[in-house]
């Protein structure tokens, strides 16, 4: 039952992550490049993604550096403290999700040997890269890979509905991965 279940958690958390890349790749460059909304919530979400999937914590090395700002400094485009040091291209970021999604392969793949039941974070890790809020703090490794799995598939439909407002485009749906 174990295999089943990885495999099956596999394949639908690959999915939503292909849905990512895929929703970022079919963004015009003109929409790309404006520091607004679809950056800062694509530039969020894989990030988090990412340290969502890092196992031990303590490992975690973004790709896309980011830098803690406080509140009053932010744009009002900004999804949280989270701030990129740079505005990356779409191809960097495409680039960092191919990366989180062989990281996810090998985290939860059917053929992992990873403990899902495992603690996610060490108390010693919580404030090692400003990222975790306090109620994933408790996790385990299945219950961070779920909370990841939501928090992707949410912040895809967000950049869906954008698209669909400034571009009159959408990414398709993808029912499974391979």
């Amino acid at each position: 039952m174990e295999n089943t279940f990885k495999e099956c958690l596999w394949k639908n958390f690959a999915a939503t992550i292909d849905m990512l890349h895929n929703v970022i790749e079919l963004c015009p460059d003109a929409l790309w490049r404006k520091k607004d909304k679809f950056f800062y919530m694509s530039y969020h979400t894989v990030i988090f993604l990412d340290y969502y999937l890092s196992y031990p914590v303590k490992a975690f090395e973004p790709k896309l550096p980011y830098t803690l700002l406080p509140e009053h400094e932010l744009p009002s485009e900004a999804m949280d403290d989270v701030f990129p040091n740079r505005h990356y291209s779409k191809e960097e970021v495409l680039s960092y999700i191919n990366l989180a999604r062989k990281k996810s392969e090998g985290l939860i793949g059917p053929h992992s040997d990873k403990d899902l039941t495992a603690q996610w974070i060490k108390k010693s890790e919580i404030g090692l890269h400003g990222l975790c809020p306090s109620i994933v703090e408790d996790y385990s490794l299945l219950e961070i890979l779920f909370y990841n799995f939501r928090h992707v598939q949410h912040h895809v439909a967000q950049l869906n509905y954008i698209l669909r407002s400034k571009a009159n485009v959408a990414a398709e749906w993808i029912s499974q991965a391979e």
